[in-house]
C-alpha cells in the first residue's frame, strides 16, 4: 500500500514497515545495523502479521466462519493482534493472559472487545510453570462448541505472516544482508525471516536469541526471566529442526539499558525484546566488522511497557 491508496480496512494497513539504520549507539568499525520498525503496525506490534495470517489461513481452510469465536492463550501483542483482527472481522475472541505482562497490553486487548481471563503468575515472572498452566486450560477452552484455537506456537499459518519481514528486507536491502538475529518466542518470525532469506538466495548469517535466564535453545533449560514475548522455558515446535545457523543468550540487563539508550540517542522508543534484538546485532556488528550488514526487528513499541519498570531509570532533565 502506497502514500496514496486508501486501504479497506485497518487490516489492509499490516506490513510493508520501515527499516532504519542505527547511527549513534553502534560502535566505530563495526557493520551496519539496520532496523525493522514493526511498530508501525496497527497495534503497534510484529504480531499484526502473525494474527491476520492465523485468521485468513482457518477462514479459507474452513476452520473459521461467522458465529464462531476465536481462544489463544498470550503474553499480550499476540492478543492484541487477535483481538483488532477479530474486532475488524466480526469475531468474539476470548483470550487467557496473566499479571505477568504490562498492563498496557491487557488494556488493549480489553479495548478491541477481547474477553480477558487472567491466569495469576508466580511473582510477576514469566515461568515454564505459567505455560504450562495455559496449556492445560485453553485445551478446555477450545473443546467447546463453536470455537476455534489459533494455537499460534503450531499453527503454520503465521510462518506465511512473518515470511513477508524477509521479504521486505529483501527489497529495502537489495539483498545485502550477512547477519539476521531475532529473540524466539513462537519461533515464528525468526523461521518465516529464514525461509524468505534463504528462498532469495541470501546467504545471511540467522541467528535464534532468548533471554541468558532462560536458555532453553543454548542450554536445554527454562528460568524466570521479565522479556515479555520471549523463551517460554522449552524449545517451540517451530524451532525443533533448527531453522537458525546459531542461538545465543542475552543478559536481559544488557537488553533493558539498550532499549533505554535507542530512546535517548536514537529516539527509538521500544521494549525489552527489541533491546534484546539489538543489543545482539551490535555484538554481531562489531565481530562482522566494517562493510557488512546485520539487520533485526524493533518487535514493538515501548508505549506498550510505560506503567512498568523498564523506563524507570530514565531520569528527567
Amino acid at each position: 500500500m502506497t502514500m496514496t491508496t486508501i486501504a479497506g480496512s485497518v487490516l489492509h494497513a499490516i506490513g510493508r514497515t520501515p527499516l532504519v539504520r542505527l547511527r549513534r549507539i553502534v560502535p566505530a568499525g563495526a557493520a551496519d545495523v539496520l532496523v525493522k520498525l514493526e511498530f508501525y503496525n496497527p497495534t503497534g506490534s510484529y504480531k499484526d502479521r502473525m494474527a491476520l495470517a492465523m485468521i485468513e489461513g482457518a477462514e479459507a481452510r474452513g476452520a473459521l466462519g461467522p458465529g464462531m469465536r476465536v481462544v489463544e492463550f498470550t503474553g499480550g501483542s499476540t492478543g492484541s493482534s487477535l483481538a483488532m483482527v477479530c474486532a475488524a472481522k466480526g469475531y468474539a475472541f476470548v483470550v487467557l493472559s496473566s499479571d505477568a505482562f504490562a498492563r498496557e497490553k491487557l488494556q488493549t486487548m480489553a479495548a478491541f472487545g477481547a474477553e480477558v481471563r487472567i491466569v495469576p503468575s508466580e511473582g510477576g515472572k514469566v515461568t515454564p510453570s505459567l505455560f504450562e498452566r495455559f496449556k492445560h486450560e485453553i485445551k478446555a477452552l477450545a473443546e467447546e462448541p463453536n470455537t476455534f484455537w489459533t494455537d499460534q506456537f503450531h499453527n503454520s499459518d503465521a510462518i506465511a505472516g512473518y515470511i513477508e519481514i524477509g521479504r521486505e528486507l529483501l527489497e529495502q536491502t537489495g539483498g545485502r544482508i550477512d547477519a539476521f538475529c531475532g529473540a524466539v518466542g513462537t519461533g515464528g518470525m525468526l523461521r518465516g525471516v529464514a525461509q524468505a532469506l534463504r528462498e532469495g538466495r541470501s546467504g545471511a548469517r540467522i541467528v535464534a536469541l532468548e533471554p541468558s535466564s532462560s536458555p532453553a535453545l543454548t542450554e536445554g533449560r527454562g528460568g524466570a526471566h521479565s522479556v515479555e514475548g520471549t523463551a517460554t522455558g522449552s524449545v517451540p515446535p517451530h524451532m525443533a529442526d533448527k531453522p537458525y545457523d546459531e542461538a545465543r543468550a542475552v543478559d536481559e540487563a544488557e537488553a533493558r539499558l539498550i532499549a533505554r539508550r535507542l530512546a535517548r540517542e536514537e529516539g527509538l522508543l521500544v521494549g525489552t525484546s527489541s533491546g534484546l534484538n539489538i543489543a545482539a546485532a551490535i555484538h554481531l556488528a562489531r565481530e562482522l566488522g566494517p562493510g557488512r550488514v546485520v539487520a533485526t526487528v524493533a518487535v514493538d513499541t515501548g508505549l506498550k511497557y510505560l506503567a512498568g519498570d523498564l523506563y524507570d531509570a530514565v531520569p528527567s532533565r
